[in-house]
């Protein structure tokens, strides 16, 4: 899989209501392609194409051809997900064929919310002393329940400075082991603490991430940890005379 600049997606992270109508949008050189790719990654599974389109012909495929819809004109082929659902929670990917490959944009995570509010929180902690190169730190995601903790799959995301779009860095599969119930007695809160350990730091670390918990059939995403780098670090040496 070959990610290039050419390939625009729109907002990194997107968030719609279920039974509602959401438009994924994908840019590109309207001299690249004819033929567009949509890919659907629910996270912890491999991608899959979910629609393929011709600019001149129209859709050729559609793995829910009742849902899924495009609005294309060259350069343009956005994804229409119709009456959106919990299960379309997932990362999308749009794909343009050129010599013989197919080169990807960063991608669009769609997530589609609860209408009622959720017991369930995720928190993200800030860097509190000053990050230089060759530094370690480490990110917490603190994860709150009140109901039985189960099993949690975590995920990174980060934006880099000058990014459009963040990537996925790190995931934590299936957990429980992380999970603690609350210490005041009769409290049916449980917490689980994941921890992202950053060593060596380089310039090009820096950004926000973003920690994404899937919990109980829906996808919660903390407000993200801004970890800049600053200048280089001095080491003095104090030499006795």
């Amino acid at each position: 899989m070959t990610q290039t600049d050419g390939v625009l997606q729109g907002n990194p992270l997107l968030e719609g209501l279920p039974r509602g109508n959401v438009t994924l949008t994908c840019t590109f050189s309207k001299d690249e392609t004819d033929y567009i790719f949509w890919y659907k990654q629910t996270l912890g599974k491999e991608p899959h194409v979910i629609l393929k389109s011709h600019l001149a012909l129209g859709v050729l495929y559609s793995f829910n051809p009742k849902r899924y819809k495009v609005q294309a004109q060259q350069g343009n082929n956005h994804l229409i997900i119709l009456s959106s659902e919990p299960s379309d929670s997932a990362l999308y990917y749009c794909g343009i064929l050129k010599d013989r490959g197919i080169l990807f944009g960063a991608g669009t995570f769609l997530r589609i919310k609860e209408q009622q509010s959720s017991s369930r929180t995720v928190v993200q902690q800030p860097v509190s002393d000053p990050v230089h190169p060759g530094d370690s730190v480490t990110l917490q995601c603190t994860v709150d329940s009140e109901t039985s903790a189960g099993e949690h799959s975590v995920y990174w995301f980060r934006h880099g400075s000058g990014e459009s779009l963040p990537g996925l860095i790190y995931t934590h599969g299936n957990r429980s082991d992380e999970c603690e119930k609350s210490p005041e007695a009769g409290s049916p809160t449980h917490s689980c603490v994941y921890s992202l350990p950053k060593r060596n730091l380089r310039r090009s670390d820096a950004g926000i991430y973003y920690c994404a918990v899937l919990t109980c059939g829906d996808i919660l995403f903390g407000n993200g940890t801004q970890l800049g780098i600053k200048g280089e670090k001095f080491i003095f040496t104090f030499i006795k005379t």
